[in-house]
C-alpha cells in the first residue's frame, strides 16, 4: 500500500489474522545493478518499479491464499532471517532475494488477471505490454526517444508499435510524449518560478520556441500567460469571500 493510505481489515469470530509490514526504500535499487540482472528498463514489473523513484505509487491488490501465500510467506522469513543474523554477505543477498519476492508477486498478478479473462487473453496482453510502454514512456518523457529506439527496446517493429498503441491509447507515440510533457510543464509553470526556456528542457524540448508553439496549441495560450492566469486565479481563491 501507498504511505499515508487510510486502511484496516476485518476479522471474523474466532479467527485470526497475520499482518506483516514491510518498509522498503527506493535506495535498495539501482537501475544500473537491475539491469545487471536482466531487468531491463522496458521490464515495467508491477512490484519493482514502485520502490525504484519515490513518485511511484501501487495501483494494484493482491490477493494471496492457499500455496501462493505460502510461498510468500516463506520468502519473507528468508529476507528477516538474513536480515536478523547479518551474516557475510547479507546485504547482497537480501537485494537478490527481495527482487526475487518482486518478479514473483509481478508474475502472480498476471496470472490472476489473464486467469479472469480466459477468452480475451491476447487483448489482455496486448493492453499490458502498451501499458509497460505507458510507464517508460512517463518514467524518460524527459530524454530523446525515437519510434526506433523504442522498437528496439521493446523488440517490436516500428509499424506495429504504432499501430498498437494508437489503438490502445486513441494517441500516437509522438501525441502521447507531447501530452505527459506538456502536463508536466504546466504543472511546472503554476508551482515553479522558474523560466520559460529552462521548463522546456526540464521536460525534453532542447527548443524552447518549438515547445511555446506546441504549448499554445495544446493548452490554448502561452506558457507565459498560462502561468499569469494561474497565478490570478491562486491570488482570487485566497481573497476573504473568494
Amino acid at each position: 500500500m501507498n504511505p499515508g493510505e487510510v486502511h484496516t481489515y476485518q476479522v471474523k469470530p474466532n479467527s485470526e489474522l497475520g499482518i506483516v509490514n514491510c518498509l522498503f526504500m527506493p535506495s535498495l535499487f539501482n537501475e544500473a545493478w537491475l539491469r545487471g540482472l536482466g531487468i531491463s528498463e522496458s521490464m515495467d514489473y508491477f512490484y519493482v518499479h514502485p520502490f525504484l523513484e519515490k513518485c511511484e505509487r501501487f495501483h494494484r491488490c493482491l490477493k494471496l491464499r492457499g500455496q501462493e501465500a505460502e510461498d510468500i510467506r516463506a520468502k519473507l522469513e528468508e529476507l528477516a532471517d538474513e536480515f536478523k543474523s547479518k551474516r557475510k554477505g547479507y546485504s547482497p543477498l537480501i537485494r537478490l532475494q527481495l527482487v526475487q519476492l518482486l518478479i514473483v508477486l509481478s508474475r502472480i498478478y498476471v496470472r490472476q488477471n489473464v486467469i479472469t479473462e480466459p477468452l480475451n487473453v491476447k487483448a489482455h496482453e496486448r493492453k499490458m505490454f502498451i501499458q509497460r510502454i505507458c510507464g517508460y514512456l512517463e518514467r524518460h518523457y524527459d530524454q530523446k526517444i525515437t519510434i526506433a529506439s523504442l522498437s528496439e527496446l521493446f523488440n517490436i517493429s516500428t509499424r506495429h508499435l504504432n499501430r498498437t498503441f494508437k489503438a490502445e491509447t486513441g494517441k500516437t507515440v509522438i501525441e502521447f510524449i507531447h501530452h505527459i510533457r506538456i502536463t508536466r510543464a504546466m504543472k511546472l509553470l503554476t508551482e515553479t518560478n522558474e523560466k520559460v526556456i529552462w521548463i522546456a528542457m526540464d521536460v525534453g524540448y532542447d527548443d524552447p520556441a518549438f515547445f511555446t508553439r506546441l504549448f499554445t496549441r495544446k493548452v490554448g495560450c502561452s506558457p507565459g500567460k498560462y502561468r499569469d492566469q494561474s497565478n490570478v486565479e491562486t491570488l482570487q481563491s485566497d481573497l476573504p469571500g473568494c
